[in-house]
């Protein structure tokens, strides 16, 4: 069998037209989406990047690689310790390991294993393509390796080539030739001016005021990224957003189409299974996080799965499935299709049955973490035909997030509405299922410490330790000081 996995970086679900988006953003995603399935409710375990792709080709929560940060400690997975043999557990056991198992030769392109650092990422490929600009690519940069290795081995049986694009990722990067395809097209309809406006007044780093980090922006890098707003002050800068992240999405879905386009010239397109996906999705706008990934909510840990696996898909082509499920089960799906074992130690649970036989089977909910930014968990679950999302906050990453919030995605899908205080018993039925998946994944951890304990005992997330001081004072200055004092008084008694 010959694997594909498309592996777009920042890319939420519901700005592919397969998942019902008014712009015309992925025609050749699209196209595999017709040939296939589209997984409606896949989520990453761990985000974003380093935690995400490090569970993934483990097949293991973040509780128990140790990846859930971007820096320190919690950026890279426990070690075996004593017991180590003369392969590491990672060795003997991820994803690519498995993949080997099956007979499969792997291959990556991607140089996500630079950007931070996880040079666990790459254990067990038989060949690491690394493009060398650390995730600052643009996709002319990575799919022509891709298209050169197809030309060399596409032909060959029996390999998992993964892919990683980069374009949705801020700083919105599509070359100028690209132009401005979505200039008259509608914006998404929730982000109105009063919700522009109301985000202006509050805080927090990639706010409505500071969409890149924690502050202003040097000329050098705004001539360098054109189509990244830098101050979220009006409609306009509203536009140059959502057109930035979906001339991105566009670029990169061309570039699936040149590979699409090369599976067809070798004459291997029905006899290799393509799959895409992202390592998390994008917050924009929502929870006045604009263009980044730092929440444990719908829009960050959400991504697109879409699959097509011949001689499984064909039956259901064009349909979607609704069940909740982690990426990394279907990681282990794969691995069964395959026909060889899911590793003992995984997190991840195969549902390749249910593919076969086109039911919709998957979790009752799922937990997801994010450490990087803010130091949160949210809970995924259903009550009747209400679709509810619980988020607890440990570390607010500067936001004013309260302890508590709750969602019901089908009447507020952008989590305008924090309905934690209005219907508490929702709220502690979402916590008491964090709870028990807590004390369930710690049971069974090899190390004794929840690595989001690590994180706030070394001062908090990467991306907002020492930011503090400076931030306050800004805030100050931008006639928000009554945020400054509440960040103040809450640092002081955390």
């Amino acid at each position: 069998m010959r694997v594909l996995y498309i592996d777009i970086d920042s890319q939420r679900p519901d700005h592919l037209g397969c998942y019902g988006y008014h712009r015309q953003t992925s025609p050749n995603i699209d196209r595999i989406a017709a040939r296939g399935l589209r997984f409606d409710n896949v989520y990453v375990s761990d985000a974003p990047c380093l935690p995400s792709r490090s569970a993934l080709f483990s097949g293991r929560f973040g509780t128990h690689t140790g990846v859930i940060n971007h820096g320190g400690a919690a950026a890279d997975p426990f070690i075996d310790g004593p017991g180590r043999g003369f392969s590491s557990i990672l060795g003997r056991t991820s994803w690519a390991r498995a993949l080997k198992n099956a007979g499969l030769h792997t291959a990556t392109v991607s140089p996500f294993g630079e950007r931070h650092s996880a040079w666990h990422f790459y254990a067990n490929f038989h060949e690491v393509h690394n493009p060398g600009r650390r995730g600052l690519e643009s996709a002319e940069e990575i799919a022509p390796i891709a298209l050169d290795w197809l030309e060399r081995r596409g032909r060959d049986d029996n390999w998992f080539l993964h892919v990683n694009l980069w374009d949705p990722h801020t700083p919105y990067r599509a070359p100028a030739s690209v132009g401005d395809p979505f200039a008259d097209s509608p914006l998404p309809g929730w982000l109105t001016e009063d919700v522009r406006a109301q985000h202006w007044a509050m805080c927090g780093p990639h706010s409505a005021q500071e969409p890149i980090g924690f502050g202003p922006i040097g000329d050098d890098y705004k001539r360098k990224y054109p189509r990244q707003p830098y101050v979220i002050d009006s409609m306009d800068a509203v536009r140059r957003m959502f057109d930035g992240y979906d001339t991105g999405v566009l670029y990169a879905d061309r570039w699936v189409g040149e590979m699409l386009a090369a599976l067809e010239r070798l004459g291997i397109a029905d006899d290799t299974a393509i799959l895409v996906s992202a390592d998390h999705g994008e917050n924009l706008g929502e929870l006045n996080v604009y263009g980044d990934h730092q929440t444990a909510d719908q829009h960050t840990t959400r991504v697109p799965l879409v699959l097509h696996w011949p001689g499984v898909t064909e039956a259901f082509a064009g349909q979607s499935r609704d069940a909740l499920h982690y990426q990394f089960d279907v990681a282990a799906s794969l691995i069964e299709l395959l026909g060889a074992s899911v590793p003992d130690n995984w997190d991840g649970v195969s549902f390749a049955d249910a593919l076969r036989s086109g039911a919709d089977a998957g979790r009752d909910h799922l937990v997801v973490t994010q450490g990087a930014w803010t130091c949160q968990r949210g809970v995924r679950f259903r009550r009747g035909d209400r679709e509810l999302l619980y988020i607890h906050t440990r570390h607010d990453g500067y936001h004013g997030y309260p302890d508590d919030m709750l969602f019901d995605l089908l009447d507020d899908p952008h989590e305008q509405s924090n309905l934690a205080d209005s219907e508490p018993g929702l709220a502690t039925a979402g916590r008491s299922l964090l709870d028990e998946w807590h004390q369930a994944t710690m049971r069974s951890a090899t190390h004794p410490v929840d690595p989001m304990d690590t994180v706030l005992a070394e001062g908090g997330p990467k991306h907002t330790r020492g930011e503090l001081p400076d931030y306050l004072v800004r805030l100050r200055a931008t006639n928000r000081g009554h945020w400054a004092d509440f960040l103040e008084a809450r640092e002081s008694t955390s």
